[in-house]
């Protein structure tokens, strides 16, 4: 530990950064050194709430209690004064948001999650829509006569309850004080807009474009907010925060909050700051993040890739200066949440039980898992099920099939990924607390038949927003120097021929069949 300063001591070298990262089930704050080493650590579960069935929302004053919480916490546990901190990265839960008054500050609603569906009934009856099937149609010859890849993605649009577009559609629709706010009065905000506003007492008011882009409103070949969308759900282009650089100097915190100002150095949203903790700086670069929800992005580097599968988009990964970095993504639902669910009703007591649960007998003996959700979210009415069940089973046997479920729908992604992106795939890196369990990891690189690295800290996000704002403060000097800081705890590498596995996953697509349109 690095020796303790008094509030009182005279002006201390920065000598750390802080990356925090907002994640859908805990708020975690890590201090790093300049090796990159953790010297202070500290989390806190969120709490989210569940007002209806399919509604999910977080209180933003608990959650801004505990974002507080876990820096002071940790910045004490490294046995430094705040004023030692170069810069503090946040990365954030993506896709959560809050509107709130202009003038008063004041949210009109809790934050609505990722995970919320109250959506769901605007989502069918758009999809069902001839409105959108005109679209289709228009975008579709445009594409056509252009060539342009900007018309691809209108060209088969479809919304889905996972898009904040559709549930901040269904808040102007709902919420009257929202709908009196409207054009003037009414802000949008991701969770670190909303963290920046109260960061810096409402004196900034910003988002990056990683956080942007994973709204569904944001367009990444253009670069703005999307008005022909915005125009389509009756949202007034008013009410979205300028879009600043990722690694960025957006002010610095008042004084009151911790004492002395800290510069706020980066905003970045989950996924992407993860990608660039791994440090997939170049196109054709994978990472693989397997947390509450699981993702695959590809690096497609200084141009959007869009894809004709609905279950790949592009994204913006990172804006610094002029390097704007372009990433494919595709999405798993309900891995960490799933895992977590049987923890809950005592299929096992410690989470790290279950790869030597899974190891201990040969097969599942034909029982199958099926998640709430699959790849992408295609389904949103897909039933999470266990098939297969017999008298023999127990919980072994239920384990192992969760455990499957992630390593089958990783693969099914992965091909995807293979036929749709037309950019050799490089290093494959995985994250995330799931990517510490070497029964989902080895199966996975099996199925693949890849190897697959894992780092020596799972915690992607908050180094990869601590590296951002070190750039931005100077506290490091380069993407050069960042790639020597990596730690790699395990390599997987492909143990079985694929088509051993070839029965049981049959088995779970046909399970996967049955659970569908529930």
């Amino acid at each position: 530990l690095i020796s303790q300063n008094t509030p009182d001591s005279g002006a201390a070298p920065a000598r750390c950064v802080l990356g925090v990262d907002v994640g859908s089930t805990v708020v975690k704050c890590h201090v790093y050194d300049r090796a990159a080493a953790v010297r202070g650590f500290n989390c806190r579960e969120v709490e989210s709430l569940y007002p209806r069935p399919g509604w999910v929302e977080l209180d933003p004053e608990v959650l801004w209690s505990q974002f507080i919480g876990v820096i002071k916490e940790a910045v004490q546990a490294a046995g430094l004064h705040m004023r030692q901190i170069a810069g503090l990265g946040i990365s954030t839960q993506r896709g959560t948001f809050i509107t709130w008054h202009k003038r008063t500050g004041k949210p009109f609603h809790n934050f609505i999650s990722w995970q919320d569906l109250r959506s769901a009934e605007l989502v069918n009856s758009w999809n069902k829509s001839l409105l959108l099937k005109v679209i289709h149609i228009i975008f579709t010859v445009l594409h056509f006569l252009t060539g342009n890849d900007r018309y691809l993605a209108p060209s088969f649009l479809t919304f889905s309850t996972h898009q904040t577009s559709m549930k901040l559609s269904w808040v102007f629709k709902n919420i009257h004080e929202v709908k009196a706010a409207k054009k003037n009065n009414c802000c949008f905000g991701t969770v670190d807009t909303w963290l920046l506003y109260r960061l810096t007492k409402g004196s900034v008011y910003a988002t990056d474009y990683s956080n942007a882009s994973s709204t569904g409103i944001f367009e990444p070949f253009m670069k703005c907010w999307n008005p022909t969308l915005c125009n389509l759900l009756s949202i007034p282009m008013s009410i979205y925060p300028p879009v600043k650089d990722t690694s960025f100097n957006f002010g610095s915190t008042d004084s009151e909050i911790f004492g002395v100002p800290i510069p706020i150095m980066a905003v970045v949203a989950d996924q992407q700051s993860a990608m660039f903790g791994e440090c997939c700086f170049h196109p054709g670069d994978v990472k693989l993040t397997m947390g509450t929800g699981g993702f695959w992005n590809v690096n497609t580097g200084d141009l959007p890739t869009q894809s004709l599968s609905v279950c790949l988009y592009p994204l913006i990964g990172w804006k610094i200066g002029e390097e704007v970095v372009y990433l494919t993504e595709g999405s798993i639902s309900d891995i960490g949440t799933a895992i977590k669910w049987a923890q809950d009703i005592g299929l096992f007591t410690n989470i790290d039980e279950t790869a030597e649960m899974a190891q201990s007998i040969a097969d599942s003996q034909g029982v199958c898992f099926i998640p709430g959700l699959q790849v992408s979210g295609c389904d949103p009415y897909l039933c999470a099920s266990f098939m297969g069940l017999k008298p023999s089973t127990n919980r072994n046997h239920l384990v192992r099939a969760m455990l499957e479920s992630v390593a089958f729908r990783n693969k099914l992604l992965y091909d995807i990924i293979v036929k749709k992106v037309h950019i050799p795939l490089r290093t494959i890196r995985a994250d995330g607390g799931v990517s510490n369990n070497s029964f989902v990891m080895q199966m996975t690189s099996d199925l693949i038949n890849k190897k697959i690295e894992k780092p020596a800290n799972a915690d992607m996000s908050s180094l990869g927003a601590a590296f951002l704002a070190g750039l931005a403060s100077g506290f490091w000097t380069d993407k050069e120097q960042l790639k020597k800081l990596r730690r790699i705890e395990a390599v997987f590498e492909p143990q079985k021929d694929s088509e051993e596995y070839k029965p049981a996953m049959d088995a779970w697509l046909q399970a996967m069949k049955h659970s569908r349109h529930w």
